[in-house]
C-alpha cells in the first residue's frame, strides 16, 4: 500500500472523529439552552393572525394568542383575545399591522369607536389640510406616516420691486392622510389634490395663515431624521449669486427708476387738478346758464291809451317873386364880362 493512501485514511479518520465530538458538543449546549428557556416564565401576547390595514375590524379569527417572556411583553398588549374584544362594539385597526405582530392598544380604536382621524391624532395635536398639486406634493410620493417639511413661498413689493423667497415655515410635521385616505400601508404613488398633516394649535394657525399670504409646498423627509434643523431664508440672490455691488448698482437703478416714476406722477397730478379746474369751471357755467333758463320773464302790462292831438297840416304853393336885378354876361373881344341890371317889371 502506498504511503500517500496511508496518509489520506488517516486524515479522514481524524476528522471523522473530530466532527462527532464538534456534534455531540453542539447538541450538549442545546440540550442546556432548552433547559434554561423552559425555566424562564412565560405569559400569552395576542398577535395578528392575517394582516391587518387601516380600517379592518378586529375579530377572533383574524387574532391568536402566543406565548411570550413575561419580562418582554410590549407595553399596552393584551394578553388573551377576550381582553382585546372586550366593551360593547367592535374594535378597528387605525395602523397597517403585520402577521404575528402584537396587537397594541394604541394601534386600534376603543369599543365602538370608529377608525376615523380623530383617533389617530395625538394628545393636543389639531389635523390640518393642506391643499397641493402634482410637484408641491412631492410628486404623490408622500404616504400617510410620512414626515415633512412645509415651505412658504411668498413675494413682496415695494417700491424698490418685488422680492421673492422661501422659508421653512414647519419641520418634520407627520403626514395623517392624503387626500381621504390614512392607510399606512398605502405603497402605490398617486397624485393628490391634498395632504393632512399633525400640528399643534399655533401650527395649525401658521399653516391657515400662510395659505392665504403665499404657496404651500411640501419637502419629504428621511424616515429616521425628525431632529429640526437650522435653515434661513432663499432669495433670488441666492440663486443668481449676485455680489453687494451688483445688488447696490440694482437697488440705485430702482431708485431712479422710481423717482423718474415719481416725476412723471406729479406731472400727470397736475395735468388731472388743470383738466378738474377747468371741468369744475365749464361746469359752473353750465349750472348758472340753467338757472337762467329757468327764469320765466315778467309779462308785459299794456298801459292805458292816451289822448293826442291831432294837427292838421295844409300845404300851399306860394309862387316866388322875380328877383330885382338880372345878369348879363357880354363877350368883348378876348373878355368875357358880366354885368347886374335892374329887372324891368
Amino acid at each position: 500500500m502506498r504511503a500517500n493512501t496511508v496518509i489520506m485514511i488517516v486524515l479522514a479518520g481524524v476528522f471523522g472523529v473530530l466532527a462527532v465530538v464538534l456534534a455531540n458538543i453542539w447538541l450538549a449546549n442545546q440540550r442546556s439552552a432548552m433547559a434554561r428557556t423552559e425555566d424562564v416564565q412565560r405569559d400569552t401576547v395576542v398577535v395578528a393572525a392575517v394582516p391587518l390595514k387601516f380600517g379592518d375590524t378586529l375579530s377572533a379569527e383574524k387574532l391568536r394568542e402566543v406565548a411570550w417572556p413575561s419580562g418582554a411583553v410590549p407595553a399596552g398588549a393584551f394578553k388573551t383575545t377576550k381582553d382585546l374584544l372586550a366593551g360593547e362594539g367592535t374594535k378597528q385597526a387605525l395602523q397597517a399591522i403585520g402577521t404575528n405582530e402584537p396587537v397594541l392598544a394604541t394601534k386600534i380604536t376603543g369599543p365602538g369607536q370608529r377608525a376615523t382621524l380623530s383617533a389617530v391624532l395625538a394628545e393636543g395635536m389639531k389635523a390640518v389640510s393642506i391643499r397641493v398639486n402634482d410637484v408641491l406634493g412631492v410628486a404623490g410620493f408622500v404616504f400617510p406616516g410620512d414626515r415633512v417639511d412645509v415651505l412658504l413661498t411668498r413675494t413682496v413689493r415695494s417700491d424698490e420691486g418685488d422680492k421673492s423667497f422661501v422659508d421653512v415655515l414647519l419641520q418634520s410635521v407627520k403626514v395623517l392622510a392624503v387626500d381621504q385616505v390614512a392607510d399606512e400601508s398605502k405603497d402605490s404613488p398617486t397624485v393628490v389634490k391634498a395632504v393632512t398633516v399633525e400640528v399643534s394649535t399655533k401650527d395649525a394657525q401658521k399653516l391657515t395663515l400662510a395659505a392665504g399670504a403665499g404657496q404651500l409646498s411640501l419637502a419629504l423627509r428621511q424616515a429616521a431624521a425628525n431632529k429640526g434643523e437650522m435653515t434661513e431664508r432663499v432669495t433670488l440672490s441666492d440663486l443668481t449669486g449676485d455680489t453687494p455691488e451688483d445688488v447696490a448698482k440694482r437697488q440705485a437703478e430702482l431708485a431712479r427708476q422710481a423717482a423718474v416714476d415719481a416725476a412723471a406722477a406729479a406731472d400727470r397730478k397736475r395735468a388731472d387738478d388743470k383738466l378738474a379746474g377747468l371741468a369744475q369751471a365749464v361746469e359752473r357755467v353750465g349750472n348758472k346758464l340753467d338757472d337762467l333758463s329757468k327764469v320765466k320773464p315778467a309779462p308785459a302790462v299794456a298801459s292805458a291809451p292816451q289822448a293826442k292831438e291831432i294837427v292838421k297840416e295844409e300845404v300851399k304853393y306860394v309862387k316866388p317873386e322875380p328877383p330885382a336885378q338880372a345878369t348879363v354876361r357880354v363877350f368883348r373881344g378876348i373878355k368875357f364880362e358880366t354885368y347886374e341890371v335892374p329887372r324891368q317889371k
